[in-house]
């Protein structure tokens, strides 16, 4: 059996749509840190999106573990021309409501839509489980891209899947079992 730890990284304090922008985390709260990387499995492999947030977070909780190259399939959604914009200030409200309301097909402006964020994720994350079968993977990544794998284990819509919550240095948990993946939990703050 195969287990995915989905960790978001750490807060960037952002007020906007942050997806390929580059901004650091703040990791300041050393206290949480630590309670996340002692509740991680010590002998899983740590890997993360190549944004500075995503990590310098999976450096902060790798301690002992082996760290593989950053992969920057496992990046945020591309908001293209909508980056680091507030969801008010854009100017086609019509369009980024349809974005959020009905993910699917939609993208914003030079940017991804959501079954293309869903296929560069979930190619990544088929890749890691190949190249390192029955493993425990420490993933730390962003709020969609973390999305797009509660959907897939869960089976659900995209629009069902934006329900969760993901928290900063929460984690996600999914298991690979015979029968498909199942969500251990969603979300958990240790």
């Amino acid at each position: 059996m195969s287990r995915l730890f989905l960790i978001r990284h750490g807060p960037t304090h952002a007020k906007s749509m942050v997806g390929w922008s580059d901004i650091p985390a703040d990791l300041s709260d050393t206290e949480q840190l630590a309670r996340l990387a002692a509740f991680l499995p010590p002998d899983a492999l740590v890997i993360s999106s190549d944004l500075i947030r995503a990590s310098a977070t999976a450096d902060a909780i790798a301690g002992n573990r082996s760290r593989l190259p950053h992969d920057p399939d496992l990046r945020e959604i591309n908001f293209g021309d909508w980056e680091l914009q507030r969801f008010d200030a854009i100017e086609d409200q019509d369009h980024i409501r349809r974005y959020w309301d009905d993910p699917g097909d939609i993208s914003p402006p030079n940017g991804e839509s959501w079954h293309e964020v869903s296929a560069r994720v979930t190619g990544a994350v088929e890749r890691l489980l190949r190249a390192h079968p029955d493993k425990d993977l420490i993933v730390v990544a962003h709020f969609g891209a973390i999305l797009t794998q509660v959907q897939h284990a869960l089976k659900i819509s995209a629009y069902e899947s934006f329900s969760h919550r993901i928290d900063n240095l929460s984690v996600t948990e999914l298991h690979l079992k015979n029968s498909g993946w199942h969500a251990e939990r969603i979300n958990h703050l240790p």
